[in-house]
């Protein structure tokens, strides 16, 4: 009965029985921690004897150490990059939100519609980012506009296809059923189209995540931005051109964390979302 919990005058009844969701052990909560930690230790680990043991010189490959040390030296200039390269990825990743879900609503709305829009996004997709950075330099008033736009492009396809996909895998019963009962097009869209499509949508959530980051790092590797407001793309190159490469390594670092971070915080969204009633979030019972 340890699974179960009876409500207070129902005892007996199956309506009274409400089944509690499985939970995590102790144990296994500590694992899922401990050994993706320990695996990174073991490698930074390995990194540190090979660059000491080999002895080779910090501007072919700096140990973790020599990393450590840039970083915590170079922060003072690391920082107002990761700043802006935040900034960039975090503006593109909200107008991919905001411009997917919208015109993904307004793409179910009607077949033809779709068929006049949606090849227009194909194309914005498969044309490569690096072509289109130089050509945004020209026509845009300055360059952070360019990264922003070509972060945009990236991150706004993968979220509109999956919506699209969310808002078009509705069961046809529950339309019917919606339909029967008098709803109209805007009240099945909200109450059952949207709800529907929020698996689809967190996943393309999380993958517009990282790409918007990859995106704003690629654009600033095309457009050669330097100076004053330059973001960590710039870092890399500058620390290349200087064979600083220690500084090198701290500003993928950040990058890297940077990247980990949006992951995480997407993942999170999504399990907060869903793992009270989807099953891609709700533990297996056996």
């Amino acid at each position: 009965m340890s699974d179960t919990k009876l409500a207070m005058g129902d005892e007996g009844t199956d309506a009274a029985v409400i089944i509690a969701p499985p939970r995590t052990s102790t144990a296994e909560t500590i694992l899922r921690i401990v050994v993706p930690v320990a695996m990174l230790v073991l490698a930074v680990v390995i990194w540190q004897v090979y660059v000491v043991a080999s002895g080779t010189p910090k501007y072919i490959l700096p140990s973790p150490l020599d990393v450590w040390k840039s970083l915590t030296t170079d922060y003072p200039t690391l920082l107002p990059s990761l700043w802006v390269t935040l900034s960039i990825t975090f503006q593109a990743l909200f107008l991919a939100l905001v411009g997917g879900v919208a015109l993904a609503i307004l793409l179910v709305q009607s077949k033809w519609i779709e068929l006049a829009i949606f090849p227009f996004a194909v194309i914005l997709q498969v044309t490569p980012v690096i072509a289109i950075a130089p050509l945004l330099l020209i026509y845009t008033p300055n360059t952070q506009t360019a990264l922003l736009i070509v972060a945009f492009l990236v991150a706004f396809f993968p979220i509109l296809s999956n919506m699209v996909a969310g808002l078009k895998s509705v069961d046809h019963n529950l339309l019917n059923l919606f339909d029967l009962y008098g709803a109209g097009r805007w009240k099945s869209l909200l109450y059952l189209k949207i709800p529907a499509s929020m698996p689809y949508f967190l996943a393309g959530l999380r993958i517009g995540g990282g790409l918007s980051l990859i995106a704003a790092v690629v654009a600033e590797f095309a457009a050669g931005s330097a100076g004053q407001g330059s973001g960590l793309a710039f870092r890399i190159l500058e620390s290349g051109y200087r064979l600083n490469i220690p500084r090198m390594f701290a500003a993928l670092l950040m990058l890297t964390g940077t990247g980990v971070a949006i992951f995480g915080i997407t993942s999170l969204i999504s399990w907060l979302v869903l793992h009270r009633w989807h099953e891609s979030a709700v533990r297996r019972e056996n």
